[in-house]
């Protein structure tokens, strides 16, 4: 499938219902009662603070492939793209029956619905979850081991979302999207489970060079069993892991959303049509390697005192009233020739003070600083 059409295929079926980073199951739930006749939808348990986590199964191909979203509850983007995958899959596109012939895909859109509501990495008994897939201590745990050892996958989706710090490789070019193909031992061995994982990522990464090129990145493969996705590959299941990360000025993530669709389409389009072997996998040892270079705003050649530095700031998201809302933090103050920044403002040694014109310090929160006696915001664009 061509990634242009794919992309067509991704403004024409975008669920209008779903936007910006606050994604709970108040917001899914009508999306899935209006599903009901169409799919199978279950509820396949409940979260420590009985909320309850729905499962979805769509298809009926002998490939089996198994996809959950917000295991951790603030990172959402992939459960967007997720009801947008299902809104194609539902439709009557004769270029889309091909996957639901060969395929049998089964979704949970929130893993984690406590965290979701939250807006937080960890659970309602602050543990995250991607670190509980020994010990399964959990109920949201035992919930996907459970529909694991059910559905029994040929593949994985393990589908989260990353900050905004991340570069693709030592380049000035955010991480927009990246994988991984985790390891299944302490070698890090590239064994024949995983090189199938790196195929299917390989062609991912393919498609989007088209429209987001040098804006892919993979992950570290250090090996930690108790993390989900290193104890599927381990048990020899080809396991992705799916990172959305920025893009330019789409803090709500909803750009990044499409690029999350198109490596969906690509992925699924590829594995009805073909016999993934791993033969193809070597093209994924090319993909850039995330770096932490990225800063949301830089403040350059700032007077800070009687110094001139530069002034690093990160965004804080923070939940208010039902909204996510970007707090900037100082986060450095220090020479940051070696980052990269979202967002530059040029100081050009002008004093730069806290919005109560104090002198700048790290921790320093606010959406304003006062540089030439004005205010200058920090919030993105």
């Amino acid at each position: 499938m061509q990634t242009e059409h794919i992309k067509a295929l991704f403004f024409k079926y975008k669920e209008q219902g779903l936007s910006h980073r606050y994604i709970t199951n108040k917001h899914i739930e009508p999306l899935l009662d209006n599903m009901v006749n169409k799919l199978q939808i279950e509820t396949i348990g409940h979260s420590v603070l009985n909320n309850p986590i729905y499962g979805v199964k769509i298809g009926n191909g002998d490939k089996r492939i198994l996809m959950w979203s917000q295991m951790h509850g603030n990172e959402s983007t992939t459960t967007k793209a997720l009801f947008d995958l299902l809104n194609t899959l539902l439709s009557d596109e004769p270029d889309v029956t091909h996957i639901l012939s060969s395929c049998t895909l089964y979704i949970i859109p929130i893993l984690s619905p406590d965290g979701a509501n939250a807006y937080t990495r960890i659970n309602a008994n602050q543990i995250d979850l991607n670190r509980d897939a020994q010990d399964l201590t959990q109920p949201e745990s035992k919930v996907l081991r459970n529909v694991f050892k059910a559905f029994k996958p040929h593949f994985c989706y393990n589908l989260h979302g990353q900050r905004t710090i991340f570069s693709a490789g030592n380049v000035n070019k955010p991480a927009t999207v990246s994988f991984l193909a985790p390891a299944q031992d302490e070698a890090c061995t590239i064994t024949p489970n995983r090189k199938i994982a790196m195929e299917v990522i390989a062609v991912m990464n393919a498609a989007l060079q088209e429209v987001i090129p040098n804006q892919v990145g993979v992950y570290d493969d250090a090996f930690n069993i108790n993390c989900v996705g290193d104890t599927f590959q381990s048990e020899n299941v080809p396991t992705i892991l799916f990172e959305a990360g920025h893009y330019a000025d789409d803090y709500a993530r909803d750009e990044t959303r499409s690029f999350i669709y198109m490596a969906y389409m690509a992925s699924l389009d590829y594995i009805s049509k073909n016999e993934v072997t791993g033969v193809h996998y070597e093209s994924y040892l090319e993909i850039p390697e995330n770096e932490k270079l990225f800063f949301d705003t830089i403040i350059k050649n700032a007077k800070i005192g009687d110094v001139i530095t530069d002034v690093g700031i990160l965004y804080q998201e923070k939940l208010i009233e039902n909204k996510i809302h970007f707090i900037p933090k100082v986060d450095k103050i220090e020479n940051l020739e070696a980052y990269f920044a979202h967002k530059t403002i040029q100081a050009n040694s002008l004093e730069v003070l806290s919005f109560e014109r104090e002198l700048l310090k790290v921790d320093y929160e606010n959406v304003f600083v006062i540089m030439n006696n004005e205010k200058i915001s920090l919030l993105p664009k």
